[in-house]
Parts: structure tokens; sequence; C-alpha cells
């Protein structure tokens, strides 16, 4: 049946849907957005970072033994100044080569993506460990400059994600600071194309009232919050799945709830948090309903998180597709579960994350063969197929297309 299902789809999106010229970036209500890593390193990239992301230890020869992906990325459109080759091989014996983030190119590609499936933009994740690190934070700076010409060439919105995944205690402040030198040496909020909702530049900040013994505090959190909105930000935050109940993944402290009672739009991690279309169906029916109607209560917007699968096994050793895409059906599942919940935003984790597999771009059903190497494909699907798909998911959210429960019924984009 899933074959059925598939061929069907295939065909109903052959060509990238009609994308607006230029998204509308005053509001976040009627968005898909991605998260865009931009983390992705190789030797001889120009930013001394080695092989970040693609190399358990970046400072040693990317090939077989030395890997944290499980997708690869699909470089068939990619100019040779964007490629670098690897210690891996494809079948056919060619050197198997993968792209860095560092690249401008490469991210103007990434943004026309976007443009060429209607998709409406990024939030451009920026992990605050590594702000005090000057190489590092070049690096972050390249790629926040890259993706603000991407987006407006391209029409599209970005808005900066910190994550404060890795912060100390008394570290949080960090996040204000930098945020302060972009607005004051980038004019980073002024620029066109940067997602506004509520009338003020989004900045969104993950990782607060996690149960996983972070060593900051929800106290830091606070004051943060009550800074960026003092600053004249729509502030946006990541937070555990059970956030509102106090458990499991979420702390259990009140504190919790007075700071997203401060912020103005609250996002619930949900990776890992079901692995199947009828768990992440439950999911949307007991647990997304009753945090929008929270949100709705005390007008504050919900953005969900969906994701199309999960991977880990090169990172960490786990069972490699420990969450099957099931051709797409799993994301699809999720992006009509968010639509019937009420929900008015959605936001896909990742763009680009091929080291976790949750990646939605171009990637190819050839990765690296030998010497033990695994990966996952595309199932045999177009490379574009999570592209079209999260596309399609924005039409479906605005009301552009119909709500069905599989691909067949899907109109022509």
């Amino acid at each position: 049946m899933r074959s059925l299902v598939v061929i069907a789809f295939g065909f109903c999106l052959a060509t990238a849907a009609a994308a607006q010229p230029v998204v509308d970036r005053t509001t976040l209500t009627g968005k898909v957005m991605c998260g865009y890593q931009g983390w992705f390193n190789c030797q001889g990239d120009g930013a001394n970072l080695g092989w970040t992301h693609w190399a358990k230890r970046r400072n040693q020869p990317f090939g077989p033994g030395n890997v944290t992906v499980d997708l690869w990325p699909d470089l068939s459109e990619y100019a040779a100044h964007e490629r670098y080759a690897t210690g891996f091989q494809h079948v056919d014996g060619r050197v198997a080569e993968v792209f860095s983030s560092a690249n401008r190119d490469t991210v103007m590609r990434h943004f026309q993506w976007m443009q060429d499936y209607g998709i409406d933009g990024a939030f451009v994740q920026r992990f605050a460990n590594g702000l005090t690190n000057p190489t590092t934070l070049r690096h972050k700076n390249n790629v926040l400059s890259h993706s603000r010409e991407g987006a407006n060439r391209a029409g599209r919105a970005f808005a900066v994600m910190y994550d404060l995944s890795g912060l100390r205690a008394g570290e949080v402040s960090r996040v204000r600071d930098d945020w302060t030198r972009l607005q004051a040496d980038m004019k980073i909020a002024d620029d066109p194309a940067y997602l506004h909702h509520q009338n003020q530049p989004v900045v969104a900040v993950w990782g607060i009232g996690f149960s996983d013994d972070r060593d900051y505090t929800l106290s830091e959190c606070l004051e943060l919050v009550k800074g960026l909105k003092s600053n004249g930000c729509t502030v946006m935050l990541g937070v555990p799945s059970f956030w509102r109940e106090g458990k499991r993944d979420a702390v259990s402290d009140p504190l919790l709830h007075t700071i997203l009672e401060t912020a103005d739009i609250v996002s619930p991690w949900s990776i890992g948090r079901y692995q199947t279309p009828e768990q992440a169906t439950r999911h949307a029916a007991t647990v997304w309903s009753g945090d929008r109607r929270w949100c709705a209560a005390r007008q504050i917007d919900f953005l969900p998180v969906v994701f199309p699968g999960f991977s880990w096994h090169n990172l960490t050793g786990d069972k490699l597709d420990a969450i099957p895409r099931l051709k797409g059906q799993f994301l699809w599942s999720q992006l009509i579960a968010a639509k019937r919940a009420g929900c008015e935003m959605i936001y896909v984790a990742m763009f680009d994350e091929v080291d976790e597999g949750t990646a939605i771009f171009k990637c190819s059903n050839d990765p690296p063969v030998g010497n033990g190497a695994r990966f996952l494909t595309y199932e045999g699907l177009p490379s574009d197929h999570y592209l079209k798909l999260v596309g399609q998911g924005g039409k479906m959210l605005r009301g552009e297309s119909p709500v069905t429960e599989t691909f067949e019924s899907l109109p022509n984009p």
C-alpha cells in the first residue's frame, strides 16, 4: 500500500511548488520555517574548524571510522568549489564529497531551494557556548551573514535562534550581549528579510526548562527574556514537550511557567517524543491541543515542531533509522495533526541536519559504501522529496490546499 501512496505523491508533486517571490516577513502566522544549523565545516574551507559535524574527530581525516552523519547530501547541483573530498567512496569507486556551511554559494543555494519549494524561511541556529571562541564566532557570523544575503536574494525570511545547550551557570547573559553586538555591528533586525511578529523582530531562545541537569538556571533565563523584551524583541522560547505539566522532559519548577508567560511564542521540542504516525497524531491531540489552549488563554502564540524521522547511528552507536521516515508519511502525519490542532505556524527540524537524520534538503540515494560504512537514503525517492512535502505542508497550513490523510489526493502544485 505504501508504494502506491508514494507513486501517487510523486506524480502530484512532480514539480516544485510555485513559490511566492517574497514572503511576508511581518508575521510568523501562516509560516512554515525550518531550522538551519549551518554548522558543517571541512578541511580547507577557510574556517579553520576541520571536519566539524562531519567527523567525530574533526582534525583527523574524514572517512570510515570517523564519521557522525547518517544521511549523505546530494551534491549533484553543487559547483566544483562547493565540494570537499572525503575518505569515503561510492559503490562505483568515485570519491564521496560533502559541502561546507562556510561556503557562501552553498548557503545561497540552500535558501534558493527554500524559495523553489515554497518554504518560508529559516531560524539560523546560533549556539551560545561558542560565542566566546574567536574562530567559532567568526564562522557563526559568516553563516548568519550569508543566510541574511540568501534570504534577501530568495525572498525568504530569517531569524536568529540561540541554543543554550552547553552553557554553564552564569553564562546565559552571553545571549543578550551577543544580540546587542549583532544589532550594533550588523543591524541584523533592521534587515528587510528579518522575520518580525507582533511588529517586532523575532529572537528565539532554545533550551529552557529541560530536566536533563543543565547548569544554567531558570532565573538566568527569566532575566534574558525580560532583557530581550525590553530591547523591543518578540521572544520565542524552545521548551520541552511536557512543559505544561512539568513532567518527563520538563522541570516541575513553577518558574518555568512564569518565564513562558513573559514570552510571545512557545515552541515545544518534539524530536523523539513519538515514533510513528499514529503516535504523532495522538501526541497532537493530547499534548499540542492543550498547549495551544494554554497559550491562547494568555495571548501567546504556539509553534509546534515537526520532523521527518531520526537517526544518529554514526554519531552515538544507536540503531540506524531509529525513527523511520516511511517515505514521508511520518512527517505528513505531523503536519496534518498540527493543522487539526488549530496551529497557525509550524517549525520543521531541520533543513540540513544530516548528523541526526532529520534533514529535509536534498540527500542522496547513493551514499558511500564499504569499510563498514552505514548510511540512510531517501528510500529511492527523489532527493527533493521532503522539500516538496514541506512546501505542500505550508500550503495546507494556510488553507491553500486541502487537509488529506495521505499523499494520493494532494493537488498538483
